[in-house]
């Protein structure tokens, strides 16, 4: 027999909140996408998308845009735009019905970046060098022990030009712009929520409240009335009975005695993204 959720008659009534903060990576992608399909199984009339976060890996944002873009369809979304919604929290944010944004958001940065370490010079000072066996010319593409070539430099912008139209296309097919209008300002810069709102990018200029009445109006709740819901991970009985939170991108969870934790989560980023195409505003 089914086990049936007591409570969905009352979720009915409810607005579901999910929280996107700080670098999106696989560990967000995985959060998010089992809230998701909580809204979905608990039939939440409307969704207040939290969006503070600077972008981060492409497939993951396009694995969360994809998921609000079906769920839309049964479900009324507004996200709001907090400190910061750039670059891959702008493509997530594009799964949206509507966007309200802060007249101060940093938001923007609509373009692909992708780095490597070139370390050449410095392994030649300490007298370190690498011996290389490779099935194909391109197979260390970013090695960080020497310069790319000119026919590599061409691979990854070809890559990194394919990432930026798909960015585009989205932001125009969500926002009802010209293709054109939109390479007009996603040249990788900045703006504010004022700004956003004048190019068309946001709906509306208002707080995270201002969202949340919205999306109960959208979904026919009244605003005094509906409550939102917010949420989390799951956690295990012991870390909520200790208080323990998991590290950020989920990699190493080592703790650093005097770090912070958000800078240790920066690190694992790094590391672990280092020479990937990012949708993701580096300040």
């Amino acid at each position: 027999m089914p086990m049936i959720w007591p409570f969905r008659r009352k979720s009915r009534k409810l607005i579901a909140r999910i929280e996107i903060t700080g670098a999106i990576a696989s560990a967000t992608r995985k959060r998010v996408l089992e809230a998701l399909k909580t809204v979905e199984e608990k039939k939440f009339p409307a969704l207040l998308l939290r969006i503070d976060s600077p972008g981060g890996t492409v497939g993951d944002s396009q694995e969360i845009y994809s998921a609000l873009k079906r769920l839309s369809e049964k479900t009324k979304i507004v996200a709001s735009f907090g400190n910061i919604s750039a670059s891959g929290g702008v493509y997530i944010g594009m799964g949206a019905q509507h966007i309200v944004a802060n007249p101060g958001t940093i938001t923007g940065s609509i373009g692909v970046i992708l780095r490597g370490n070139n370390l050449e010079r410095l392994l030649e000072k300490i007298g370190v060098s690498f011996q290389t066996v490779k099935s194909g010319p391109y197979k260390d593409i970013l090695a960080f022990d020497r310069e790319l070539t000119a026919a590599e430099e061409d691979i990854l912008q070809e890559m990194i030009d394919t990432s930026y139209q798909q960015f585009v296309q989205t932001v125009a097919e969500a926002r009802n712009l010209a293709v054109d209008a939109v390479k007009s300002f996603a040249d990788g810069r900045i703006f504010t929520g004022q700004q956003a709102q004048a190019l068309g990018v946001v709906d509306r200029l208002g707080t995270e409240e201002d969202a949340r009445v919205w999306a109960a109006q959208l979904a026919k709740l009244d605003p005094d009335k509906a409550k939102c819901v917010t949420l989390e991970e799951r956690k295990s009985p012991i870390d909520r009975l200790l208080g323990n939170r998991s590290p950020g991108f989920g990699s190493s969870g080592i703790s650093y005695s005097g770090i912070d934790r958000s800078s240790i989560d920066w690190l694992e980023f790094e590391l672990a993204t280092n020479g990937l195409p990012l949708w993701l505003y580096r300040p």
